[in-house]
């Protein structure tokens, strides 16, 4: 019978054939361990030279780092390792041999295994943060699907910027301007009144030279736009939600943190609700830490946002930050003409913002002289300022960058292994 690996659970005891490749092997005498994946899981099989013929014996000791083969074994329980299975190998066919692999098992600078990331995702540490990202993926679609929201598949070309177009990639779309989308937020919001609660999940694009570990040129978000909801409502709905990617994470890939050695003690905390400082209190804690480089109106950097974030065990939200440096949807506070409805979530651990999000504009009047006051094309505009001219209401809508949230989750350093092939700012291969 023919399976995968991680069905062995259901076959203990059994004989059974799985396709796999070699990913490592050792052998001590009459015993060749060899370390096999399939793309489902890892798992160990043993080869007993006393049970086996010799062609099989030695071809087991001899295959090298990649080969692909058909394994035919019964499957064990182990309780030594953290799969739980092995299987004791009856037979081997091999279906290509691979030579000369460059991925050894040694230490390989970074560069060299970007330039060799197609062959690099195979690896232990990548799969694993790979599975990661794919239940993120697969928590975000039921997470919305039971919260009631309806997916929406918003434009990556757009003839207009969210957010100007200082960090977007032009291109020619015929005999007009186009740029590749920094988000889908605005279409989202188009949506929204359409169909109340929206979410899109795409690629999206910034062309800032930026090289920290947090930023890629191309990116996945998840963006979600609810019709008649303030910001409180928002922030709501974004704990409960980070709170079950974390405990989705927990429930179905243990193995995978385990083998990233993440420290699940601290996940476990993630729970709802988070707490939440104003943009000012930030600026006030920032000084009683010893940043004098900060002034009020000004953005915050990896360093205070790390600093603002090491004083709470859970996400934090910063909200109400200054107008001046937030985009021209962003209503503001009754209460503070200074201060915009809006707030960002940043992780723990130094893993920086995750989320940015805030009220929008339904007023006509206030969103034509934001317009104006931007410098935006209010043509290019047109069909976004319908939305404030034709029945708008109150509605919120956030952000959440994938790769940052797959980072953190995972403890992954780099957002540069949290996505298959990065784009980086001097990196397009492969």
């Amino acid at each position: 019978m023919k399976i995968t690996i991680n069905q062995v659970k259901d076959y203990v005891g059994q004989e059974v054939t799985i396709g796999v490749w070699l990913a490592n092997k050792r052998s001590s005498g009459k015993i060749a361990f060899l370390q096999m994946r399939d793309g489902t899981a890892f798992m160990q099989g043993v080869v007993v030279k006393a049970e086996v013929s010799e062609e099989i014996f030695t071809l087991a000791k001899g295959m090298t780092q990649e080969t692909s083969f058909y394994v035919t074994g019964v499957i064990q329980e182990d309780s030594r390792s953290a799969f739980g299975y092995e299987m004791t190998v009856r037979n081997i066919e091999v279906i290509s041999e691979a030579h000369d692999y460059p991925i050894t098992p040694k230490e390989h600078g970074t560069e060299f295994l970007m330039d060799h990331r197609h062959l690099w995702l195979r690896s232990n540490k990548q799969h694993a943060i790979m599975k990661i990202r794919n239940e993120i993926i697969r928590a975000s679609y039921e997470f919305f699907n039971q919260e009631g929201f309806i997916k929406v598949d918003p434009p990556i070309l757009t003839g207009s910027a969210p957010e100007g177009t200082t960090e977007l990639f032009h291109t020619k779309y015929f005999d007009e301007d186009a740029y590749l989308s920094q988000s889908g937020q605005l279409y989202m919001e188009a949506a929204a009144m359409a169909l109340g609660k929206v979410f899109s999940f795409g690629p999206t694009f910034r062309a800032e030279k930026s090289k920290t570990r947090r930023h890629l040129i191309e990116f996945w978000m998840i963006e979600p736009e609810m019709a008649f909801y303030t910001l409180k409502d928002s922030l709501e709905v974004q704990e409960k939600y980070v709170a079950f990617l974390v405990k989705s994470v927990l429930d179905n890939c243990a193995i995978e943190l385990d083998r990233l050695g993440r420290d699940t003690a601290v996940l476990e905390k993630m729970t709802a609700p988070f707490p939440r400082i104003t943009y000012t209190d930030a600026i006030t804690l920032l000084k009683e830490k010893g940043f004098d480089d900060i002034e009020w109106g000004e953005d915050f950097g990896a360093p205070h946002e790390t600093a603002i974030a090491d004083s709470f065990e859970k996400p934090v939200f910063i909200t109400h930050y200054p107008k001046g440096i937030k985009p021209f949807y962003m209503p503001e506070d009754p209460e503070n003409s200074e201060v915009v409805l809006c707030a960002d979530l940043i992780a723990p651990e130094g893993y920086g913002e995750i989320i940015g999000g805030s009220e929008r504009i339904h007023d006509l009047d206030l969103l034509l002289s934001r317009v104006k006051e931007f410098g935006l094309d209010e043509e290019a505009y047109s069909w976004y300022i319908d939305l404030a001219r034709y029945g708008s209401v109150p509605h919120s809508g956030f952000g959440l960058g994938l790769e940052r949230t797959v980072a953190w989750i995972s403890g992954t350093e780099h957002v540069r292994e949290t996505i298959p092939f990065p784009r980086l700012l001097n990196r397009l291969y492969p």
